[in-house]
């Protein structure tokens, strides 16, 4: 190693990162009209980086010792040094310095840099692949129908929007699937495909009011959507009845992971079990301010945020997809679920009173989900007498939608289990 970066030839490494980004297809078309310059540092060795007509100084610095960059550019780094997001929230000897918020308006560049980097730091020559990611066997198309149900919650109508996939009518068992905060019923497809699955199980998604395709109530205005424990739980059973699911075993991961604990709590008889995914009986420090600020590009920076959510395992199309469902959110609606997930979400004084002879529940939880931590999920688990956890391996935070066959792998044993048991 030389001159601060974890690299034999640092001098070599650094000028040809810096090619490689000037020249990268990619980062021409993600910075056309950015005007702004950053660097890398790595042990008081800075790399910098500049687009369009950029000021002569860095707007702002990602520095980290060079046992922490050694780490963050190998070909599947370990979870916490996996995204930048990662490492600024876990890894206390990573610093962003200068302006925070010219980082979140270029967080989609300087992600883009890393990746170039970590491309160089494996040996390999420019040009860099688009995605890093592995290429997906992509499934046969699901055969799935929508439709809109009637759903009341404290007073006020819904109009919530379904879709299904699996046995019709009364053969086959219900599973009802909630989507993450500030997505829609989309990340289940996959899922909905996998014949392993709709052999015997009728699968059933949902979009909360103001995700995807339901929309929000008569007369409210962009901004009001709101979540709560209360209002997400008469949702859900609202669903339920509006669908005719009988005995559902229901899957959910990070809000929605949490509302599974809810349930399994208040309705432990409607369910035939839960699948708990990224749940915890509370989550600190995951409101962020840029979600919904107005010199923020929402459409940019929640993807990119969620993005750095997920294991580097994951395929490209499946992380694409989950970047550009997220870039569709509608206003603040994924700041305000966010405002639930780690603010009003707090079971501690309860989750221990869920009682698992009367419904099944499993929890699991992806190694790389740096948010809601694999020791968060298991030390949950640990306060509900026979609750049953495991973490997963090469999964982040979106296990359905990130890694669809290596999360059936985990999910299709749970639902043999509840099937025949």
């Amino acid at each position: 190693m030389g001159e601060g970066w974890p690299v034999a030839d640092a001098a070599g490494f650094l000028a040809a990162w810096r090619a490689a980004a000037e020249g990268d297809a990619l980062l021409r078309r993600q910075g056309w009209h950015a005007a702004v310059r950053f660097a890398f540092e790595s042990d008081g060795a800075a790399a910098g980086f500049a687009f369009g007509p950029a000021p002569e100084t860095a707007a702002f610095t990602l520095s980290a010792p060079a046992a922490v960059w050694a780490r963050a550019l190998q070909p599947l780094p370990p979870r916490h040094h996996h995204s930048l997001f990662a490492l600024r929230m876990r890894v206390p000897e990573f610093a962003l310095r200068g302006e925070e918020l010219a980082f979140v308006q270029h967080c989609h560049l300087a992600r883009r840099v890393l990746e170039i980097g970590r491309w160089l730091a494996m040996g390999r020559a420019a040009p860099v692949p688009d995605s890093l990611r592995p290429p997906l066997e992509e499934p046969e198309t699901a055969a799935i129908t929508g439709r809109y149900l009637p759903v009341a919650a404290e007073g006020t109508a819904y109009r919530i929007h379904a879709e299904q996939a699996g046995p019709a009518g009364d053969e086959g068992l219900d599973l009802l699937c909630l989507h993450t905060a500030g997505a829609d019923g989309r990340q289940f497809h996959r899922l909905m495909a996998d014949r392993r699955i709709t052999r015997h199980w009728r699968l059933t998604a949902f979009d909360l009011p103001w995700h995807g395709k339901s929309p929000p109530p008569p007369g409210a205005t962009p901004g009001d959507w709101r979540l709560t424990t209360e209002r997400y739980v008469q949702l859900i059973m609202g669903v339920v009845r509006a669908a005719g699911l009988r005995r559902p075993v229901v899957l959910g991961a990070s809000m929605s992971g949490e509302i599974c604990l809810e349930l399994a709590l208040r309705h432990p008889e409607a369910f035939r079990g839960i699948v708990a995914c990224e749940a915890s009986e509370h989550i600190e420090g995951r409101k962020t301010p840029w979600a919904d600020h107005p010199q923020v590009n929402q459409a940019i920076f929640v993807p990119e945020w969620i993005e750095g959510l997920m294991a580097p395992h994951s395929p490209a199309a499946c992380a694409t997809d989950v970047w550009w469902h997220y870039s569709q959110g509608g206003h603040a609606t994924f700041a305000r679920d966010i405002d639930f997930y780690s603010g009003e979400w707090d079971a501690r004084d309860r989750v221990h009173r869920i009682d698992i002879a009367r419904c099944p529940l499993f929890m699991l939880t992806g190694e790389y989900d740096y948010s809601c931590t694999a020791e968060h999920s298991a030390a949950t688990a640990a306060r509900i007498p026979g609750a049953r956890f495991a973490m997963m391996p090469g999964i982040g935070h979106f296990p359905f939608a990130e890694n669809p066959p290596l999360f059936a792998e985990h999910l299709l044993p749970i639902l043999d289990r509840l099937r025949t048991g």
